[in-house]
């Protein structure tokens, strides 16, 4: 195999099962790395910036690819494409939010092979999936060879910048969420430099419930505002059972800007991130009561 223009002792395989996946996964752990659409690991074998020593190619696993409506909940199986996810009318009626999120990742070809498990195994500060998924409670099940799988609320998969708390021997199968009560309304927005296959700059899901002015549930996710993608606990505690009035969205905005911790990089300074998840949270959250929440 070559890496950046030279050769390389990397052993790559195609296992026929998820079980026979799991197997590789164990024997190589820590020298093996899981792979489907490549999205990432292309750049970063041209980069040089491949440590594994082995890659496990489970894009063939097809009974990973499903997205299912069930009572109660939705699940998505780990290798369902974000194409699949952006034009699935399960996921555009009950979580547009993650639908929107979807069709804003990358371009066509791009959406076409990256999967919701590898962007989330991936752990990118700025991961797209992640942001919807975090207001929407999700659970993360994962599979190892001969032990029980986990299961991970999703705001507790990440750790930092690209790691997650999965072991070396251990592979994600699934996500799923319960769908939103009645009365519950979500917004997405993301800021890029440009229109297409922008790397998000900041983007933030807000789901409130609101009765009667009162807010009765709120949920708020950012991303690449901080070293993984967050929930704002404390600004859901700020909205959660007050009236929701300028001076709630004005203090919750104000608040916002010192509970995130972005940096400055070559695409935006800390201090403009601040800023506009300020305005972005400010704009959802009227959004949100101009559509008539409950």
């Amino acid at each position: 195999m070559k890496q950046g223009g030279g050769s390389v002792n990397m052993e790559y395989f195609v296992p026929a099962t998820l079980s026979e996946a799991l197997s590789l996964l164990k024997k190589w752990r820590g020298k093996a790395q899981v792979v489907a659409g490549c999205t990432n690991m292309i750049p970063d074998m041209r980069s040089k910036a491949v440590k594994a020593e082995g890659l496990i190619d489970v894009s063939h696993l097809k009974n990973l690819s499903f997205i299912k409506e069930e009572k109660t909940r939705i699940r998505i199986g780990a290798l369902t494409t974000i194409s699949d996810m952006a034009f699935s009318k399960t996921i555009n009626k009950y979580a547009p939010i993650l639908s929107e999120a979807a069709r804003e990742l990358g371009n066509p070809l791009l959406r076409n092979r990256a999967t919701i498990g590898g962007n989330l195994a991936d752990a990118s500060p700025a991961a797209d999936t992640a942001v919807p998924l975090l207001v929407l409670e999700a659970t993360v099940v994962t599979d190892r060879e001969g032990e029980k799988g986990r299961q991970i609320p999703i705001d507790r998969l990440f750790v930092g910048p690209n790691k997650t708390i999965l072991k070396s021997d251990e592979m994600i199968k699934e996500v799923m969420f319960f769908k939103p009560d009645l009365g519950e309304k979500c917004a997405y927005a993301k800021l890029g430099l440009r229109n297409a296959m922008a790397i998000s700059l900041v983007s933030i899901a807000v789901l409130l419930k609101v009765e009667e002015g009162q807010c009765m549930k709120a949920r708020i996710g950012l991303g690449a505002v901080a070293p993984t993608p967050i929930r704002a606990h404390r600004i859901e505690d700020m909205l959660i059972g007050g009236k929701i009035t300028e001076s709630l969205i004005r203090a919750c905005c104000q608040k916002v800007e010192r509970e995130i911790d972005p940096i400055t990089d070559v695409r935006a300074s800390a201090e403009y991130r601040r800023s506009m998840a300020s305005v972005l949270l400010r704009r959802l959250i009227q959004r949100l009561l101009s559509e008539g929440t409950r």
